[in-house]
């Protein structure tokens, strides 16, 4: 097991997203919430998970990233897919090779950084975390 560098809040990672305590074999893209560093250099990080299903359909606590609707947005992200993620069921995980990858391609070199939510984005993805945790 390695432990990648620091993320930050606002990177979209590629993540091993778990069920329960083990991580799923398939990778999907991931928000980073918070960075916890108080174990530095061993960082662990607050996630939303992200989808490439129904990202049409919107339910309280989620938001999505569409190509045709915010092509900057989607750029920024690095995704190859229309996504949506669910600010409703957050988890914290090491930030290390037990949980996340190198993306395809690997955008930002050998890393699990896809991109970055985008700024345009940031006040919508508050919006969705708010309504999710009545804050």
């Amino acid at each position: 097991m390695n432990w990648w560098p620091e993320p930050t809040a606002g990177d979209i990672v590629w993540c091993h997203f778990p069920d329960n305590i083990h991580p799923k074999p398939k990778p999907r893209p991931a928000l980073v919430l918070v960075v916890f560093d108080d174990t530095a250099p061993e960082f662990f990080v607050q996630l939303a998970y992200g989808t490439s299903q129904r990202t049409t359909t919107l339910y309280k606590g989620e938001f999505a990233i569409i190509k045709a609707k915010q092509p900057a947005a989607y750029a920024a992200a690095g995704l190859s897919y229309d996504t949506k993620f669910n600010l409703k069921n957050l988890v914290t995980l090491p930030f290390n090779s037990d949980w996340f990858s190198v993306p395809p391609a690997a955008p930002h070199g050998q890393i699990p950084k896809l991109g970055v939510l985008h700024p345009s984005l940031v006040r919508t993805a508050a919006t969705a975390y708010q309504a999710a945790h009545g804050v």
